[in-house]
């Protein structure tokens, strides 16, 4: 019985010995396994997500953008001539006048005072000169006589002498009065117009902007003395001053159209005409400005001065185009990027139909809409731009010629597959752009970028480019779609 027990005992410490390694090793595999599959699905690419715009048609506008302020063309500053008391006025904030219309009155009296006493030296110098004309007038009789009665020997030719000198002197006081009379006029036409001054009337026709004066206030005339009155001329037409970078004010000329808009009617946009791009630069820190004066009419009385206008300024306009977001000119597929930088052709095209091969059954529909575009740009490569050509035309403006602007290569979607069209590039105006292609059509739907889900915008590709705003793209109907 021992025996036995001890046979039994041998044949199961035998097992065991014999079944350890293989444990070990179907456990080292499962591990493997394990690990293999983590990273399988940790390393795996993410399916990719198309962002699409639609082509639309409308105009295009190219702007140069800045802010001015609003102003009459032609300002009044109403000062005083004269210097005194305020005793009335008429004229308020936003009053309509007209010209010579009496806005403000000084008090008079101590111009009357002054008119009063010019007057009555007028007076005084009249009198004078009537009592020196009686005297020359009785002198030229004294003379006449002497001069009978010296050739009759009764008088001294000293004594006639004395007659003529005596004639002169009287004829001279005659003039000085007459000047004297001249004089006092003058002074009293002075007073006359001081006293006028104290009458203040508008100058021009126009809208009181402000009034600085009210009754009582003294007012002094100088050279630094302040206005009463700002009298806005005609405020049915109004001006825009803007400051125009020197970079932009080359491609703004007088006549161009300007639209623009005001923070008091955000809803409204109005337009006006460049009249005047002047010359004189504005430096503020070493930063060269140059005044645009842009012309505006008012009709309404809507706009108000020293508003500050959000201005834009037209330089090229196209109508009725073609347009497509900027992006959608430079994006490329992942496969046609890998084509371009390998140079490979086949075997690239093979390495990359393999990879398509090995995706998941999950793999999303956009994903599998790449490999499909990839291969439609494959079987038509010999007919795209060579190597050195760029794939995005530049930002021209008008097309020239028949063949139009610089070309380029866009990519729809076409029943699920991304689709490579050569188009040519037309005026932008930073987020939109004018293309013209023989296979393009109004709602096609463009490609502008492809991501993926877990990809942050560093990881994102280099062939892949996104969108200024993010996702929110302008052209196409219903905006974005994914």
């Amino acid at each position: 019985m021992a025996t036995e027990n001890h046979r039994q005992g041998s044949a199961l410490h035998a097992l065991l010995s014999l079944r350890g390694p293989r444990l070990w090793a179907a456990a080292a595999a499962a591990v493997l396994m394990i690990a293999a599959a983590l990273w399988w699905w940790l390393a795996r690419t993410p399916p990719l997500h198309y962002i699409t715009a639609g082509v639309s048609r409308g105009d295009i506008q190219r702007t140069v953008t800045m802010t001015g302020t609003l102003n009459p063309i032609v300002t009044a500053q109403v000062e005083s001539f004269v210097s005194g008391n305020i005793k009335t006025w008429t004229c308020d904030y936003n009053t309509m006048v007209t010209v010579g219309q009496i806005c403000a009155t000084l008090d008079p009296l101590p111009f009357q005072v002054v008119v009063d006493q010019d007057q009555a030296a007028v007076l005084s110098a009249q009198a004078a000169l009537a009592k020196d004309r009686v005297a020359v007038a009785n002198q030229e009789q004294i003379y006449a006589y002497d001069q009978k009665e010296i050739g009759e020997g009764i008088i001294s030719q000293e004594q006639l002498n004395t007659d003529k000198a005596t004639l002169d002197q009287d004829r001279a006081q005659v003039k000085l009065d007459i000047a004297n009379v001249a004089q006092q006029k003058a002074l009293l036409h002075g007073a006359e117009v001081n006293l006028a001054y104290t009458r203040i009337p508008s100058p021009v026709n126009g809208m009181v902007i402000t009034r600085y004066i009210d009754v009582g206030q003294t007012v002094v005339s100088s050279l630094s003395a302040s206005p009463l009155f700002l009298i806005g001329k005609d405020m049915h037409f109004m001006e825009v001053d803007t400051n125009v970078s020197e970079a932009d004010v080359g491609g703004v000329k007088a006549g161009e159209r300007s639209f623009f808009t005001v923070q008091a009617y955000q809803n409204r946009t109005f337009w006006g005409t460049v009249r005047q791009v002047r010359e004189g630069p504005i430096t503020v820190q070493n930063v060269v400005t140059y005044d645009v004066v842009v012309d505006v009419k008012n009709d309404d009385l809507a706009l108000f001065p020293g508003m500050t206008a959000d201005c834009h300024i037209i330089t090229a306009e196209r109508k009725n185009v073609l347009r497509v977001p900027l992006p959608a000119i430079r994006f490329n597929p992942e496969g046609y990027a890998r084509e371009r930088s390998g140079r490979g052709g086949a075997g690239q095209a093979r390495a990359s139909s393999e990879r398509g091969s090995g995706n998941s059954p999950g793999e999303s529909q956009e994903s599998q809409g790449q490999q499909a575009g990839a291969a439609v740009f494959e079987h038509s490569r010999g007919e795209g731009p060579p190597g050195g050509e760029p794939p995005g035309g530049g930002h021209g403006g008008r097309f020239g010629g028949r063949e139009g602007g610089p070309p380029a290569r866009i990519w729809v979607m076409r029943a699920g597959k991304l689709v490579p069209l050569r188009v040519r590039t037309g005026l932008d105006d930073g987020t939109l752009i004018e293309v013209s292609g023989d296979d393009l059509k109004e709602d096609d739907v463009v490609v502008v970028n492809a991501v993926r889900p877990n990809e942050t915008r560093a990881e994102q590709r280099p062939g892949q480019n996104n969108p200024p705003g993010g996702n929110s793209l302008r052209g196409g109907p219903g905006g974005p779609r994914f």
